[in-house]
């Protein structure tokens, strides 16, 4: 099966392509980058580049993977609005999947770890999960200031792609593993897993995830 993932959640943004079978295994075919700060102009039109250029048409589409957050207010609209409207025209189904997740499960490490994200205003996503071969089970998601978020840390792990985040973590002599922010192969791997496993959304309830932040303090105080 044909699966298209996209990720319009940070600065910078990607799509892939990816040919997934039935085990929960997916071989990417290729993964584009998107620009930030162009996503309502780039995104349709590169996702029918990718989607061409490999010789598939949109119909080709089996499934498709998003970030549904956190991150930008904005690039998360956009990237929702666009899957939700492909998903819809050719009846697919959605895997939504936490960008903190997908952290997570990039990592090497195993048993409790926590996924942390510089979310700007002295505050810091945060995602607990229970990592194992298989994946990575969700414990909790929450949004916490940065002068506390390493209360929740003395147990487990950290992962996470904010240089800064990494070494505060660090000078408290906790275990730290810095990586690069995933990008959509990432997602493409585990939206797979999300739908093998019946894990899926449908159009009209695909909504984005703040993670502790309101709609109403997005619009006033911006990303």
């Amino acid at each position: 099966m044909l699966l298209l993932a996209v990720d319009t959640s940070g600065k910078q943004g990607s799509i892939a392509l990816a040919r997934c079978g039935p085990e929960r295994a997916c071989e990417v075919i290729e993964v584009t980058a998107l620009s930030g700060g162009t996503f309502s102009a780039e995104l349709v039109p590169q996702i029918a580049a990718l989607v061409g250029k490999h010789g598939f048409s949109k119909g080709d589409i089996g499934a498709l993977a998003v970030v549904s957050g956190p991150g930008s207010f904005t690039g998360l609209r956009i990237g929702l609005a666009v899957v939700k409207a492909l998903a819809e025209v050719l009846a697919k189904p959605i895997a939504a999947v936490s960008l903190l997740e997908a952290l997570a499960s990039a990592s090497r490490l195993q048993g409790r770890v926590l996924a942390a994200l510089d979310a700007g205003r002295g505050e810091v996503f945060l995602g607990e999960y229970d990592v194992a071969s298989a994946g990575a089970g969700v414990i909790r998601e929450r949004l916490v200031t940065r002068d506390r978020w390493l209360e929740s840390a003395a147990d487990g792990a950290i992962v996470t792609p904010d240089n800064s985040l990494a070494e505060t973590a660090r000078a408290k002599g906790l275990e730290v593993e810095e990586i690069d922010r995933p990008r959509s192969d990432v997602i493409a791997q585990l939206g797979w897993r999300k739908i093998v496993s019946g894990e899926t959304v449908f159009p009209e309830a695909l909504e984005a995830s703040y993670v502790g932040r309101s709609e109403a303090e997005l619009f006033v105080k911006g990303n």
